[in-house]
């Protein structure tokens, strides 16, 4: 079923995709640009990422309510999956570490809100972090063969 192929690839894509934003893209202006600079090609890298974030979790989440689906109707699993649960995790984690602290960055860095600067971005990275670790659960998870899912885990 092509669709499940696409479940099953989309989590490891986007797992990578995560991985090369943190630990390659972010770092690299850093190290040649300016900080102010290089604090704006880094925002303009987490917007994208915010944005196809947004789209990548509402289509992994709809293609696992689809397999969660199949499987309830097959009388062969529940109608929530942990796989649904791991996709809306990061599409809280985008919304909140993105759309929401974006704004109250913004004010930080003019003087305005109750958190510094520094804080909000550490708790933006945590966000970012919790993602990241949901995504490769949810790419860990998908990776492993019908039978084997479909099997409890031995002891």
């Amino acid at each position: 079923m092509e669709l499940e192929r696409w479940r099953r690839l989309l989590p490891a894509i986007w797992a990578g995709w995560l991985l090369c934003v943190a630990l390659l893209a972010t770092p690299a202006p850093f190290a040649a640009l300016a900080a102010a600079d290089a604090g704006r090609v880094v925002g303009r890298m987490f917007t994208q990422e915010a944005y196809t974030a947004l789209g990548l979790g509402v289509l992994l989440l709809v293609l696992e309510r689809m397999a969660a689906r199949r499987a309830a109707l097959a009388q062969d699993g529940p109608q929530f999956t942990t796989g649904m649960a791991l996709a809306l995790g990061t599409l809280f984690c985008t919304v909140a570490g993105y759309f929401a602290l974006q704004p109250m960055m913004a004010a930080a860095r003019v003087g305005q809100g109750s958190l510094s600067f520094g804080q909000l971005h550490v708790i933006s990275v945590a966000f970012f972090g919790i993602k990241l670790l949901l995504v490769l659960a949810l790419a860990w998870r998908n990776s492993r063969t019908p039978a084997a899912a479909s099997q409890p885990p031995s002891s």
